[in-house]
């Protein structure tokens, strides 16, 4: 891939015009490391959200109160059990969207139970290789999704995700597919599992001048996990978060202001390893504005939107965003062209029940 010092305009790779996929992406291109996750999502018809006094748009880990939801709502008539994790999520939407097998690679820890083999092969059908550890120690992780209107509650029982170690990711023949990747993936949540690999991966993107990306993911992890978040901070060249997580980072980092342009703009001018290109920095809010910082400038891409009757739930939405922006960014397309295809692929997930899409994109 030829590659040119980019911005907003040319993007951040730019490679020589008219290249079909097949020319441009090898395989193992993207890699992500997350928590695998099985999601059950349920819509809350019976008052699930004030029972276990959850708020309805939030992402918070599960404590034992909450332990007794799972069942509950895994008999509900309407569940739906669906692969995912957010890394993983945003994995499987960049892979469909590039239509080319084994683009993508994934690392993660499931248990060898019938949840775990559920994720493994569904994520295999949709072209993903997986890398799982496997552990005895507890189940495959599981995430319960409250969905209310055009909110969900998403409430995540780590289990077998909690367990992974750097030990599997140094095995020669998983590193080999560090080595092969020009692009790495992380979500914010496997800060609290083993933070340890995702500064490893972030490190040798830098070392290598490869492109590393993250997302905030949750407000509580800004917060409670403030400390690996600052630590791996330098190393992320993209890094993306909706408008909650954004308020959350300034107020936990004191950057002492509440314009979210303002945050956007100041996390993306903190101390950065990799001086080559600059970090850029992704806000969404919902249905308003999303905000990119790059080079000290602001630009406002405006949300697309659907009509209500086609609003089905919101799961998923901000993890299909992320995967359609990394689609186009290992296509070399200018960040106009990833936020555009970000829209698309979020636009679409929110019709329908979860992390879940047709089986060819429509994205052109």
């Amino acid at each position: 891939m030829e590659k040119v010092k980019g911005d907003s305009e040319r993007g951040v790779f730019e490679t020589v015009p008219k290249r079909r996929k097949l020319d441009i992406l090898k395989e193992g291109i993207l890699l992500g490391y997350g928590n695998p996750l099985l999601d059950i999502s349920v819509t809350d018809k019976n008052g699930i959200l004030e029972k276990y006094k959850l708020k309805a748009n939030d992402a918070i880990l599960a404590e034992d109160v909450h332990k007794p939801m799972y069942e509950e709502i895994s008999k509900n008539e309407d569940v739906i059990f669906i692969p995912g994790g957010a890394t993983l999520n945003a994995l499987r939407v960049a892979q469909w969207l590039l239509q080319v097998p084994h683009a993508t690679t994934f690392f993660g820890c499931i248990a060898d139970d019938e949840f775990g083999k559920i994720l493994k092969r569904k994520a295999l059908e949709e072209g993903v290789t997986v890398r799982f550890q496997i552990t005895d120690k507890e189940a495959t992780g599981t995430c319960a999704v409250i969905c209310k209107g055009r909110d969900r509650s998403l409430v995540a029982n780590l289990a077998a995700a909690n367990c992974y170690t750097e030990d599997h990711l140094n095995k020669p023949d998983n590193w080999a597919f560090v080595e092969k990747a020009e692009y790495f993936y992380c979500a914010g949540f496997p800060l609290t599992a083993c933070p340890k690999a995702m500064l490893q991966i972030a490190k040798h993107a830098m070392e290598k001048n490869k492109l590393f990306t993250m997302n905030l993911s949750a407000p509580f992890l800004c917060s409670f996990f403030k400390e690996a978040m600052l630590e791996i901070l330098p190393y992320i060249d993209i890094l993306f978060g909706n408008e909650l997580e954004a308020d959350e980072f300034a107020k936990a980092n004191e950057l002492n202001t509440t314009d979210r342009k303002d945050i956007a703009l100041k996390i993306a001018a903190l101390k950065k390893e990799n001086k080559k290109r600059p970090r850029i920095v992704v806000i969404t809010q919902g249905d308003q504005p999303t905000y990119v910082a790059q080079d000290g400038k602001i630009t406002e891409y405006p949300a697309t939107t659907v009509k209500p009757e086609n609003f089905v739930d919101a799961n998923g939405a901000g993890d299909s965003f992320v995967g359609g922006f990394l689609s186009q960014l290992v296509l070399g397309k200018s960040i106009d062209e990833c936020i555009r295809c970000a829209h698309y692929a979020g636009n679409l997930n929110i019709q329908h029940s979860g992390c879940t899409f047709p089986d060819k994109p429509t994205f052109v």
